[in-house]
């Protein structure tokens, strides 16, 4: 069976006016501008047809950090986080997602993470999975980080790596130049993007780890993805001077009123400080953190509380952009779903080419929010 979707006000994520797509088997066939003389692409009883009456058409969001089996645990048993939910997931506008583990690698395991991936691909989600952990040495399933990388499809990078935190394991130089090279080359070898997921702490130091990397060794800063480089303000700093190094940057959607009473930098004002700064867009992306804690810490380093992060503050942080800081829609989309999708080598995602996978939103005429979730030519999700 074909889908028609007809009369789809296309940005793709460059602007491309109203056009008709015809989707088979999971992605997009043709597309055709809807002023074009004579009739759509394809037409008959073999296609299903659906009039999308000029609304607004989206890539689906490309979310480079979940935490599919929850988080948590930093105050003990009581404090884990649960699991992300299959229906929370389908009505979030992420139709691509890449879980890892957090700071509790003992009673949350890889083999966990890959199940609840599957879990959710069975759904009708695309779903990826890093390997390794917080901690050094990673915990991996097959016993090592390139043997998960080039033998498991779903792990596609090691993450999420701590550094500049009281929570990590405190790397050498050495340990991550050694991990970056292994998950660099397996990454190769199996056709994958092969990206160092790295969580930034807010301790002295920032993103230096990084630099020294790339300092000392043939590895490129462009390895590594760095997250939560909103969360404080001196971080933020930090991570701009990274990003005009040609490092890549990743903001924090989700967050509390704690976070941003402590200096947190809103990930929508990070988006459009950075472009303002003349950051090359495309080493900018957006994570919500999702079902992760947001702990707080007081100035000894003592657990003083926690949040869950949340899948949805991913296109409520894309339309905080758009709307609340003037950032074209097109640059937008860009940071929420294209590149961290060419940060992941997955280039089949955040974008409505022809040959490209077929997840998109359909936006809502008066207001930001979805009105239909297809993923994979499918649709997943409308909003009674």
């Amino acid at each position: 069976m074909l889908t028609l979707l007809k009369n789809a006000r296309l940005h793709a994520p460059e602007p491309r006016g109203l056009c008709h797509l015809l989707i088979g088997d999971g992605r997009i066939a043709a597309i055709a501008a809807a002023d074009d003389a004579g009739e759509p692409p394809a037409h008959g009883p073999a296609v299903t047809v659906v009039d999308l009456e000029g609304r607004r058409v989206i890539p689906g969001l490309v979310d480079p950090l979940v935490h599919f089996i929850g988080g948590g645990g930093e105050g003990g048993f009581g404090t884990r986080t649960p699991e992300l939910a299959l229906d929370e997931a389908l009505t979030s506008g992420v139709t691509t997602l890449v879980g890892a583990l957090g700071t509790d690698a003992l009673t949350r395991t890889p083999a966990n993470l890959l199940g609840k991936a599957r879990e959710l691909a069975a759904g009708g989600l695309t779903t990826y999975c890093y390997t390794g952990s917080y901690q050094l040495p990673p915990v991996t399933l097959t016993g090592s980080v390139a043997g998960d990388i080039t033998f498991i499809p779903e792990f596609i990078g090691l993450g999420e790596v701590a550094i500049s935190d009281h929570r990590g394991s405190q790397p050498s130089r050495e340990e991550l130049t050694r991990l970056a090279a292994e998950t660099r080359t397996a990454g190769m070898l199996a056709g994958k993007g092969g990206i160092v997921f790295i969580h930034t702490g807010d301790a002295p130091g920032g993103l230096e780890p990084l630099r020294e990397v790339a300092r000392h060794s043939a590895i490129p800063l462009a390895q590594f993805l760095p997250t939560h480089v909103n969360r404080t303000a001196e971080l933020f700093e930090d991570g701009l001077r990274f990003g005009r190094e040609g490092g890549r940057i990743d903001f924090t959607t989700s967050t509390t009123p704690e976070l941003l009473a402590d200096g947190e930098v809103p990930a929508a004002r990070a988006v459009a400080r950075a472009l303002e700064a003349r950051i090359e867009p495309s080493r900018i992306t957006l994570s919500s953190d999702a079902n992760a804690s947001l702990p707080r810490f007081d100035a000894e380093g003592r657990f003083a509380g926690l949040r869950p992060g949340r899948l949805a503050s991913l296109f409520e942080t894309l339309g905080e952009c758009v709307e609340g800081h003037g950032v074209a829609l097109d640059k937008a989309i860009g940071v929420a779903s294209t590149h961290a999708a060419d940060a992941l080598g997955l280039p089949q995602k955040g974008r409505l080419h022809v040959g490209a996978d077929a997840d998109l939103l359909v936006l809502a005429e008066d207001a930001w929010s979805i009105d239909e979730v297809w993923a994979r030519g499918r649709r997943v999700h409308r909003r009674a």
